[in-house]
């Protein structure tokens, strides 16, 4: 228990960390002369960065075991990065500080639910992971307003400065306190490392899970993490602490959503048609704010708050995949689907950053929110139209 203590310690750096740009999007536009773009590339590089580790991430869960993958690269990225971005003076140095900092964050969850996997059914999985999240969505919350008042108190360097020393010492307990689980008698690792990989992506069950584990989350993360702040400073004029404070609620649904989407597979007995239910009603609230870009600042916190709720189905869609893969895959096999569902978010944050920057209009600022905010409503209906052809995954009884 003392391990996966320090993993959830750990995820909610991990949270923290993909989201708490946008409370910074006003010092960073000032002091570094940052643009939307380069702060758009920044964040997806934390995201790009996060996935592409999943491949060797992996391999090495299955081979060395989450205590030694997950402490090695939270200590040199999460560290690293953190205090790299503290001495950035360069728009790049952020950019190159969040690539080192998704590369750290990126075991932690899978450490943790490598674990579940070994050593819980998979009809405890969903639950375990969707908790999980939420402990760790602490981190979005923290990164709201939290971080907001502490940057106005003591400066945004020197609080980044001390959140890469938290960073080394979670990194340390999780050294000493994870303990590896055993590897199931007569099981071996298969093929060579990555070939296992291709024996994943030749499981047509999955195909249908795959788009919309990548997009379901991608809303969320992205407004939540970068676009809620140029939204509403551009649109509504608002100041860093009203951001905090908007960003702060959308991080508390984000908490509450993953702990509400965590038994309802078990009360329904369907993954399928919960992940269904949820993102539909998160593709209503997109739309909203499509077509109503201007309300006000309480009745637009109001959609975020629902589109925090709905979009936090990550724990039920990876026990949706979960159910398929075969023991010897499951390292890799929720890496991969981490590789989807990050990486998902990291592609629609560089697309996204075009299309705003492609949709400006001088004098209406709400026009390239409009595109934004489109663009987020279309895709998450495509992902979940062909998802509406996946295969149920029913959970056992406990």
């Amino acid at each position: 228990m003392a391990g996966i203590a320090a993993l959830a310690i750990a995820y909610v750096l991990s949270q923290f960390y993909r989201s708490f740009m946008a409370v910074l999007t006003p010092v960073l536009t000032v002091e570094l002369g940052a643009t939307k773009a380069e702060l758009s590339l920044a964040s997806g590089a934390f995201f790009i960065s996060f996935a592409l580790s999943q491949f060797a991430i992996g391999v090495s869960l299955d081979r060395f075991g989450p205590r030694r993958t997950a402490a090695a690269l939270l200590a040199f990225g999460g560290g690293g990065g953190a205090f790299l971005f503290a001495a950035a003076t360069q728009p790049w140095m952020i950019t190159a500080a969040m690539t080192l900092i998704g590369i750290g964050c990126a075991p932690v969850l899978m450490a943790s639910l490598f674990i579940f996997a070994r050593i819980y059914s998979t009809a405890r999985f969903a639950v375990l992971t969707s908790w999980l999240v939420a402990f760790g969505t602490a981190g979005n919350v923290i990164g709201a307003s939290p971080l907001a008042n502490a940057a106005e108190a003591f400066g945004w360097r020197p609080v980044m400065a001390a959140l890469g020393v938290v960073t080394l010492l979670t990194a340390a307990a999780m050294m000493v306190l994870v303990r590896d689980p055993d590897r199931p008698k007569g099981m071996h690792i298969s093929g060579t490392g990555f070939a296992g990989y291709g024996e994943l992506m030749r499981m047509r069950v999955l195909w249908p899970i795959i788009p919309l584990t990548a997009i379901n989350y991608a809303a969320t993360a992205g407004i939540r993490g970068l676009w809620a702040g140029p939204y509403l400073a551009d649109v509504y004029g608002a100041d860093t602490l009203v951001i905090g404070e908007v960003t702060l609620f959308m991080a508390l649904a984000m908490v509450a959503g993953s702990f509400i989407y965590g038994p309802l597979d078990t009360i329904f007995r369907t993954r399928k048609w919960v992940a269904v239910g949820g993102n539909f009603i998160s593709l209503l609230a997109i739309v909203y704010l499509a077509v109503n870009t201007v309300t006000g600042i309480p009745s637009t916190t109001l959609v975020l708050v629902v589109i925090g709720v709905c979009g936090m189905g990550y724990g039920l869609l990876m026990a949706h995949a979960r159910a398929f893969l075969p023991p010897h895959l499951v390292g890799r096999g929720v890496t991969l689907m981490n590789f989807f569902s990050i990486g998902g978010v990291g592609l629609m944050q560089f697309a996204t950053g075009g299309v705003v920057t492609a949709s400006i209009v001088p004098g209406e600022p709400a026009a390239a929110y409009t595109a934004l905010f489109t663009f987020y409503a279309v895709v998450l209906g495509l992902a979940l139209a062909i998802y509406l052809l996946a295969r149920d995954a029913k959970p056992e009884k406990h």
